[in-house]
């Protein structure tokens, strides 16, 4: 069944979104997987979603980590039989109402046992905006002239540039020369990429809830990224779609304070849906993807803009690679973000002052391939904070005859 995709947004419509927003343009030909809390167990079930309607796998596969360890996981999810939840409409609607009601299921991130990890710098323009918030250490007036002034004096294309390249090279020799040395050449350009932690085995939150960003922050945004999902091997089974929440004042101060800028109460959102790789939808499509952004607030303030996987200095698989080998391993798999080019400068309140959050944005990303992850931007210490942990996790599915 395939599932219509209104052109616009009904004007009495809940700020998440609709289903057919939510999931992917061809839904009807995608193996979709994710997870909900089910009040009946009290606890999180892996899920699939078929014919707009949400179908309970947990009597198979107790998490999702176990479905990304199959040899073949979209053709096993997509021939598996399970207990129909309800419509993914209301599902989703439930997950972002004002009053939740906790007697219903509603959607949580799709990921659970992989560790969450994450790519910076791995678009040349992203380079350029981490050299400059070193350089102004969170002064948002001061980093609008050293772009200015930084980009009159690089004067080259960027877009085409391929980090660890001899090309790669001599722009970072040029820039060392002319008094721009950053230890985010060294990982923008250079050899290794910067791979870090995004938080911590079940923090991530999903779709249609809070993402977090510290009160004391001056100077933050959002960052869309699209998110492979990895196997314990390495191989990358599936895509989704991320916001690797960034608070560029703390990072600026120092790159020391990164897991501070970086790791907070729902500073890592996830979602909607897990798809699952397959002859429809592989690595090949992933590095064409598009992924879109919108940002509306109470304000008034609208942004919009595009980050293009084809911009990226690393190809993904190469960032697979670099975070999980021979040289480090994840029992449980990973998922990784892999960055993104959106940088914003568009001026929110005075000019030269460029764009941070404010309590209420609305943050949309989207893909059609992949859906439209949406979150509502709250401080950090007002969001709920993370208590379902590993622990949590396996009691509830021995209670419930799961594990």
């Amino acid at each position: 069944m395939t599932v219509p995709r209104p052109r616009g947004r009904a004007a009495g419509a809940q700020w998440a979104g609709t289903a057919a927003e939510a999931l992917p343009d061809d839904v009807e030909h995608s193996v979709l997987i994710g997870r909900i809390w089910d009040p009946s167990g009290d606890g999180p079930s892996p899920v699939t979603v078929r014919d707009g309607e949400v179908i309970d796998i947990s009597h198979r596969f107790p998490t999702v980590r176990d479905i990304c360890e199959l040899p073949d996981p979209a053709a096993t999810v997509a021939g598996l039989d399970g207990t129909r939840v309800g419509d993914f409409g209301e599902i989703l609607a439930n997950t972002g109402a004002a009053t939740r009601d906790r007697t219903r299921p509603w959607l949580l991130a799709p990921v659970d046992l992989q560790a969450l990890k994450a790519a910076g710098v791995t678009f040349p323009i992203s380079m350029i905006e981490r050299v400059i918030e070193e350089r102004a250490r969170g002064d948002l007036a001061l980093a609008a002239d050293i772009r200015r002034r930084m980009l009159a004096d690089i004067g080259v294309d960027l877009h085409s540039l391929e980090a660890g390249s001899a090309e790669a090279e001599r722009l970072k020799s040029l820039l060392v020369a002319e008094g721009m040395w950053s230890q985010y050449l060294e990982v923008g350009i250079g050899p290794d990429a910067e791979i870090f932690t995004k938080g911590q085995i079940l923090s991530a939150v999903g779709t249609a809830v809070p993402v977090g960003v510290l009160a004391a922050s001056t100077w933050n945004n959002p960052e869309p990224e699209v998110t492979l999902i990895v196997a314990s091997s390495g191989r990358i089974v599936g895509a989704t779609l991320g916001n690797d929440v960034n608070l560029r004042d703390i990072e600026g101060r120092s790159a020391l304070l990164l897991p501070l800028a970086k790791d907070n109460n729902a500073s890592c959102a996830l979602g909607p849906l897990i798809r699952l790789f397959d002859d429809r939808f592989g690595m090949d499509q992933v590095r064409e993807l598009e992924v879109r952004l919108e940002v509306r607030g109470v304000d008034g303030f609208h942004l919009e803009a595009v980050s293009e996987m084809t911009q990226m200095s690393r190809d993904p698989e190469e960032l697979v690679r670099q975070m999980i080998g021979p040289h480090h391993r994840y029992p449980d798999g990973a998922a990784l973000m892999l960055g993104t080019m959106f940088a914003p400068i568009q001026d929110r309140d005075r000019p030269g002052e460029g764009f941070t959050h404010k309590v209420d944005d609305v943050v949309r990303i989207s893909c059609p391939a992949l859906g439209t992850l949406v979150n509502r931007v709250r401080h950090a210490e007002e969001c709920e904070p993370w208590h379902f942990g590993v622990r949590d996790l396996m009691g509830n599915l021995v209670r419930r005859g799961l594990l």
